[in-house]
C-alpha cells in the first residue's frame, strides 16, 4: 500500500509530510534541496530508512507549500516547529541532510525543547561564498528554465563521478517531468542558503549531536562538517570518503550509524 502524503495545517500555511514506522519515539527527517518534492519519493525514502522503522515513527517533512518573499532558513525552522506542534510532536530526534541540516541546527537553537538528539548530514553552519557559488549555479539554471542542465549540474555536484554516470539517464528522464513552478520553488529555496550562519551559536546546543560529513563533498565541502563538530562540545564526528555530498544516500552503513546514535531514544 502506497505511503499517503499528509498535510500539517499550521495557522496561515500548510506543510506536506509522510510517516512510516511503528516505534513510540518520533524521528523527524528534514531532507535537503531537491528540484522536485521529496514527497514524490515517499516509498523510496521509507525503504531506504526501513532500519529505523521498528524503533521509531519517522516523519519526513517538505518545506511549506506557499513560500513568502525572502524566505530564509530561520523561517523554515520556525515553520517546521509549527508543523511539529500541530502534530503534537513536542520532542523528537531530528536528522537533517544538507539544507535540511541547516534547518535542523536552527530548529535546535530556537526550540531546544523540541530536539532530543540531533544528527547532521553533509551540512554547513556557515555558508561561505565558495560554497554558495555551487548553489548559485543551480539557481541560475533554474531561473533560466533549463531543467536538463540543472539536473546534470545537481547530479555532478552531489554524487561521485562513477555513480553519476550510471544515474545520468534517469536524471535526464526526470528532468522532463519538472514544471516551471518546480524550478521557481527550487530557486527560492536554494537562495535561502545564502548568508546562513549559526556557527558561533552552536556552542549553546545541549542535546547530543552526531555530525556525518564527506571529505569529497563538492557542494559544501568536508571542512563544513568538521567546523560544526568543533563548535559543539562533545559532538560525535564521522567523515566519509568516496560517496560525495550524497553520502546520506550512498554510504552503506549510514543508516546503521543513525540507528546507533538515536537507538537509546527509541528503546
Amino acid at each position: 500500500m502506497p505511503i499517503p502524503i499528509e498535510t500539517a495545517v499550521c495557522g496561515d500555511f500548510t506543510m506536506d509530510f509522510f510517516r512510516f514506522g511503528s516505534g513510540k519515539t518520533p524521528l523527524v527527517i528534514l531532507p535537503g534541496l531537491s528540484v522536485d518534492s521529496v514527497m514524490r519519493y515517499a516509498q523510496s525514502v521509507a525503504n531506504a530508512y526501513q532500519l529505523l522503522a521498528k524503533d521509531f515513527t519517522v516523519f519526513v517533512f517538505d518545506r511549506r507549500k506557499d513560500l513568502p518573499a525572502g524566505y530564509a532558513v530561520r523561517d523554515m525552522a520556525h515553520d517546521t516547529a509549527a508543523a511539529l506542534a500541530a502534530l503534537g510532536l513536542r520532542r523528537a530526534c531530528v536528522f537533517g541532510a544538507s539544507q535540511g541540516g541547516m534547518i535542523a541546527m536552527q530548529l535546535a537553537l530556537d526550540h531546544p525543547e523540541m530536539v532530543q538528539k540531533l544528527a547532521l548530514g553533509s551540512a554547513s553552519a556557515r555558508v561561505e561564498p565558495p560554497q554558495f557559488r555551487v548553489i548559485a549555479r543551480w539557481i541560475a539554471l533554474a531561473k533560466a528554465g533549463d531543467a536538463a542542465a540543472l539536473y546534470r549540474a545537481f547530479g555532478e555536484a552531489l554524487y561521485p563521478p562513477d555513480f553519476f554516470a550510471r544515474l545520468r539517464p534517469l536524471l535526464e528522464e526526470t528532468a522532463k517531468t519538472v514544471t516551471e513552478a518546480d524550478l521557481c520553488r527550487f530557486a527560492a529555496l536554494a537562495g535561502a542558503a545564502e548568508g546562513f550562519n549559526v556557527l558561533d551559536a552552536l556552542g549553546q546546543l545541549a542535546c547530543p549531536v552526531l555530525v556525518l560529513g564527506a571529505e569529497d563533498d563538492r557542494v559544501l565541502g568536508g571542512e563544513a562538517s568538521r567546523a560544526i563538530a568543533r563548535a559543539i562540545p562533545r559532538a560525535e564526528l564521522h567523515m566519509y570518503d568516496g560517496f560525495g555530498h550524497a553520502a546520506y544516500d550512498l554510504a552503506p552503513d549510514y543508516k546503521e550509524r543513525l540507528l546507533r546514535f538515536f537507538a537509546p531514544c527509541g528503546a
